[in-house]
């Protein structure tokens, strides 16, 4: 069982950075992929960003390259997603998500994975 708590999110104006992170609790941090996913209202889950197991792999959402970065600090069993540039259409409920690595680890959809944290807003206010 691995335990995810997200923090860090909160109200920006457009232009702002926040940093989200992730802690988690339980098994081996270490063996798992980290991804970050969004939800805004009425719209369904989405991929934003994955970091493999060991973090020298991660892969985005196109909409998110160049402005959000995910890291790892496996020592610390946090993941982190730094949100550059926001705008209002970032808006969302973001998730962290947890998924033991096998043979792949670009995971983008959320039935890829199996432990999720409770959520943290994120709202970008003009």
């Amino acid at each position: 069982q691995v335990q995810l708590v997200e923090s860090g999110g909160g109200l920006v104006q457009a232009g702002g950075s926040l940093r989200l992170s992730c802690a988690a609790s339980g098994r081996t941090f270490s063996a798992y992929v980290m991804g970050w996913f969004r939800q805004a209202p009425g719209k369904e889950r989405e991929f934003v960003a994955v970091i493999s197991s060991s973090g020298g792999s991660t892969y985005y959402e196109d909409s998110v390259k160049g402005q959000f970065t995910i890291s790892r600090d496996n020592a610390k069993n946090t993941v982190y997603l730094q949100m550059n540039s926001l705008k209002v259409e970032d808006t969302a409920v973001y998730y962290c998500a947890a998924a033991p690595q096998r043979s792949r680890w670009r995971l983008t959809v959320p039935s890829d994975y199996v432990y999720w944290g409770q959520g943290t807003q994120v709202t970008v206010s003009l």
